[in-house]
């Protein structure tokens, strides 16, 4: 088949060499455009763009990189259609495709999508999933219609969530699903034997985009929620509180229940406010939350790198009753 893959990000980056490796032709390559990156605000290509130019470097295949400002105008969906592809191959490119390229190719749009739908439509469903404590998650293969995330599914792989899992593990592991999976949804277009299967749209829920805001901790939540929002988090766009007017980053921490604080110390009688330090011990710091505590053990102060809990104490004074904002 003559495909078009539509990505930017790392994720799609394995699903587009798997593609290059196959029998199928990869004729076009559609990304975001270039953006200023870190604090020298240099411009850097998205991830997918970086492994197009690989690709046609080490193969001396004619692959068009395309980067449309909007995937709508009219301009790009001319150029598209005289491209003439098969298939059209779309791992989190980042914008909605209107009708007229949904409709374009013989077999389609097909998305690769993180999660299990109807579950975790959405922008961010990797994240959510370790956020919202599932037990499992996976990849959907899915035929992209007008909806977000609302097509017919095509093929679904699963996997489960381990009780340290965080949003960094799980993309890898998700990552590495989808090219054979759309290797194996292509064989069974070609045959007439895909089996489309309807959404349950009652069962639908939302995984809506992240900001660096979602990831202050609020310390009124239960300490679960928050270990598992610091999890999912990691590595961007990361949590993070305040102390002493600067922001510090939270790493990794774990769950202290109310019955187990007096084993760790901590005075549960005595009357505190949800993020306040209930203790500050060589290993780590422990805040009370809204139910339980949460043992910070790795942190990064404001301009400095990442650090365990004991390196923070010996130049940071961080001391019992004292807020964390």
């Amino acid at each position: 088949m003559r495909i078009v893959f539509m990505g930017t990000p790392d994720f799609a980056v394995e699903t587009f060499n798997c593609l290059i490796k196959s029998r199928h032709e990869v004729v076009a390559v559609v990304t975001q455009p270039d953006k200023p990156k870190g604090r020298s605000g240099k411009t850097s290509p998205p991830p997918v763009k970086e492994a197009a130019i690989k690709a046609i470097n080490n193969t001396g295949r004619d692959i068009k990189i395309l980067q449309p400002v909007k995937a709508a105008g009219q301009d790009f969906i001319y150029e598209l259609k005289n491209i003439n592809p098969d298939v059209i191959i779309v791992a989190a490119f980042g914008q909605i495709l209107p009708e007229d390229i949904l409709s374009m190719p013989k077999y389609g749009c097909i998305n690769v999508h993180a999660s299990i739908l109807p579950k975790l439509r959405g922008a961010a469903p990797v994240q959510q999933a370790v956020i919202s404590g599932e037990k499992e998650s996976g990849v959907t293969i899915m035929q992209m219609d007008a909806g977000i995330d609302t097509g017919d599914i095509l093929l679904v792989k699963k996997c489960a969530i381990e009780p340290d899992e965080t949003g960094g593990s799980l993309f890898e592991k998700l990552a590495a699903f989808g090219g054979p999976m759309v290797l194996e949804v292509l064989d069974m277009a070609e045959q007439g034997t895909l089996k489309p299967v309807k959404q349950d749209g009652s069962m639908h829920t939302y995984a809506r985009m992240l900001k660096k805001e979602t990831g202050h901790i609020d310390f009124n939540a239960p300490a679960e929620e928050i270990e598992r929002l610091i999890r999912g988090l990691d590595p961007w766009p990361g949590t993070y509180t305040h102390i002493h007017g600067k922001m510090l980053k939270i790493w990794k921490a774990y769950v202290i229940p109310v019955n187990e604080a007096a084993g760790k110390g901590i005075d549960t009688e005595e009357e505190i406010s949800a993020g306040t330090v209930a203790a500050a011990s060589k290993n780590n710091i422990i805040v009370k939350t809204g139910n339980g505590y949460l043992a910070i053990t790795s942190l990064q102060p404001e301009g400095k790198k990442r650090m365990d809990t004991d390196a923070f104490l010996r130049g940071y004074k961080i001391e019992k009753g004292e807020q964390f904002e």
